[in-house]
Order: structure tokens, then sequence, then C-alpha cells
């Protein structure tokens, strides 16, 4: 996969990520957890054994807004809440 693809993944990714966790970030935060969830969506599948999980655009945009999400998770668990 070519490196403007995984950025465009990338930035989806924590795109949609943002929007199911309701968080806000711009465009290089949504990259940065993009990518940073398609190494944990991919680590994660890895350990579920879902090897069927294929190189085509979708695939990797479903595993990265997945591992994004988790990212997202586990940092608001770690960091908390800030109050407005």
């Amino acid at each position: 996969m070519g490196i403007i693809t995984s950025v465009l993944i990338g930035i989806i990714a924590g795109w949609i990520a943002e929007k199911v966790m309701n968080s806000s970030g711009g465009l290089f935060t949504n990259l940065i957890v993009g990518v940073l969830g398609g190494i944990i969506g991919r680590w994660v599948a890895g350990l579920l054994s879902l090897d069927y999980i294929g190189t085509d655009f979708v695939d990797q945009l479903v595993v990265s807004a997945c591992g994004a999400v988790i990212l997202l998770a586990v940092w608001r668990t770690v960091m908390g809440r800030k109050k407005a």
C-alpha cells in the first residue's frame, strides 16, 4: 500500500473514531490517531485470529477505525475527562 493511501486511510479512520467517540481534533490529530489505530487494529485482529482481513481499502479502513476507537477509549480511561 502506498504512502498516500495510508495517509488517506489514517485521516478517514481518525475522523470516524472522532465521531464515534464524540471528541474533537484536527486533521493532523486524526491522521496520528488513524495511523496508530491501524497498528493497534492489525495487532488486535491478529490476536483474534482474523486472518481473512485483506489488504483492500475498505478492510484496512475498518481495521484502522476500530483500532483508533480502541486508542481513544484507552486514552480517555488513562487521562480522564477534562472538566469544562
